[in-house]
C-alpha cells in the first residue's frame, strides 16, 4: 500500500480519488484536518475498503511510527503543508510548524522505519515530497522559466518554510541514504480547491454577486496547471523517477491573474448567465456627484482593484522538459480545457461549496480583501 499525507486537501484529495480509481493498491490516508483540510472531499471513498483514513498531524511521530509498522506502506507521498500565502503573512508560525517542524518528524519516522525494512524492501521503498515553484522567488518578465536547478529565493513565509523542507529532504537523500524524490509544481486549479484560492473565489463570490478582488494590478503571471495533471505527474515520478532528483511540473500556461479573472467571467456567462435585475452597479459622474445606477449584464462588471499584497512575487514559469524528457510526461489538458472543467464541477458541486464556506472562512476573506 501507499501513504498518503495531507489527503484532504485540494491536491491530495485529487491524488487520492484518482488513484482509487486508477489502481487496486491500497491506500492510507494521513490529515490533520485543518481549515483546508476537507473530508467531504474523499465522500465518495467511504465504502471502499481499499481506502483507510486517519486523522493527524505529521508532526505526531508516534503516531506516523505506529501507521508505518501495522500498515507497512511501499511509498509515502508528502502533500501535507500550510499552502496559502496570504496566511503566510497574518501568521507565519503555523507554516514554520507544519511545513518544517513537521516534515522533519515525518523524515525521522520514515527513516527509522526503512531502516529496518529487508533488501529488497528497503530497494522498492519511495519517498516523495509535493514542494512548489514559489521557492524559486519571483522571474522579471523576460526570464527564462524556473529550472530544477535554479536557485531557491523565497519570498513568503510560506515559500520560505517549504524551501526548508525541500533542503531537509534532500539532506536525508544524501546523509542517510533515504530514496527520496521532490516534485515542484506550478499553480494548481481544479475540483475541490479551497475558496479562498484565486479561481474557487472568483466563482463563488460571481455567483453570489460580490466584489471579484484582483491584487494591485492584476498583471501577476503563473504558471497554471489542472490539479488532474499534476496527479498524473506525480504517479508517473513515483513509478520511473530518479532517487534523489526534482522534477518541476508545469502546465505550460503563463496567464497574467486579470486574464484568469476575465476567463472565469466569461465562462459563467456562458454557463451561467446573470439574471436580469440581479444586480447593480454604481457610477459617480456629474459636478453634484449624481449617482447612477447601471443594471449588471456580465460577471465583469463585479471585478475591484484592491491593494496588493505585500511581497507579491511578479511571475511564476515553470519549464517541465525535464519530465517529458526522462519520464514521458506532458499535461493532457489545455488551460481553456481544464479551466471549463473547472468552471463546470463548481457550478455542479454547489452542496460543497456551501458546506465549505463556514465562518472561519468568511472572516478571513474579508479581512483578507476587506480593506
Amino acid at each position: 500500500m501507499i501513504l498518503v499525507t495531507g489527503s484532504a486537501g485540494f491536491i491530495g484529495s485529487n491524488f487520492v480519488l484518482d488513484w482509487c480509481a486508477l489502481h487496486d493498491e491500497p491506500v492510507m490516508s494521513l490529515d490533520k484536518l485543518t481549515y483546508a483540510g476537507n473530508l467531504e472531499n474523499l465522500a465518495s471513498l467511504n465504502d471502499n475498503t481499499r481506502h483507510t483514513f486517519v486523522q493527524g498531524d505529521i508532526g505526531d511521530a508516534e503516531l506516523v511510527a505506529r501507521l508505518l509498522a501495522v500498515y507497512r506502506p511501499r511509498a509515502v507521498i508528502n502533500f501535507a503543508a500550510e499552502s496559502h500565502v496570504d496566511r503566510s503573512i497574518h501568521g507565519p508560525e503555523d507554516f514554520i510548524q507544519t511545513n518544517i517542524v513537521g516534515t522533519f518528524h515525518l523524515l525521522e519516522a520514515v527513516r527509522a522505519y526503512w531502516g529496518a525494512l529487508n533488501d529488497s524492501e528497503k530497494a522498492n521503498f519511495r519517498f516523495l515530497h509535493v514542494s512548489t515553484d514559489e521557492v524559486y522567488g519571483s522571474l522579471a518578465k523576460d526570464e527564462p522559466a524556473f529550472t530544477e536547478t535554479h536557485r531557491y529565493e523565497p519570498n513568503s513565509p510560506y515559500s520560505a518554510s517549504k524551501a526548508a523542507s525541500d533542503h531537509l529532504v534532500r539532506a536525508y537523500h544524501h546523509t542517510y541514504g533515504l530514496p527520496v524524490l521532490t516534485t515542484n509544481c506550478s499553480n494548481n486549479y481544479g475540483p475541490y480547491h479551497f475558496p479562498e484560492k484565486l479561481i474557487p473565489l472568483l466563482i463563488v463570490n460571481a455567483l453570489a454577486g460580490k466584489a471579484l478582488p484582483v491584487y494591485g494590478d492584476g498583471q501577476q503571471i503563473r504558471d497554471w496547471l489542472y490539479v488532474k495533471d499534476h496527479c498524473s505527474a506525480i504517479r508517473c515520478v513515483l513509478e520511473k523517477g530518479r532517487l534523489g532528483e526534482v522534477y518541476n511540473v508545469g502546465g505550460w500556461n503563463e496567464k497574467a491573474n486579470l486574464d484568469i479573472v476575465h476567463t472565469v467571467c466569461d465562462l459563467l456567462d456562458e454557463l451561467r448567465p446573470m439574471k436580469p435585475g440581479s444586480g447593480e452597479s454604481s457610477v459617480v459622474s456629474g459636478a453634484d456627484l449624481a449617482v447612477t445606477h447601471l443594471p449588471l449584464s456580465t460577471y465583469r462588471s463585479l471585478i475591484t482593484f484592491v491593494t496588493d499584497r505585500p511581497g507579491h512575487d511578479r511571475r511564476y514559469a515553470i519549464d517541465a522538459r525535464k519530465i517529458e524528457r526522462e519520464l514521458g510526461w506532458k499535461p493532457a489538458e489545455t488551460f481553456e480545457t481544464g479551466i471549463r472543467k473547472t468552471v463546470q464541477w463548481y457550478l455542479d458541486n454547489q452542496g460543497w461549496v456551501g458546506n465549505v464556506l463556514s465562518g472561519n472562512y468568511r472572516q478571513w476573506v474579508e479581512k483578507q480583501y476587506g480593506e
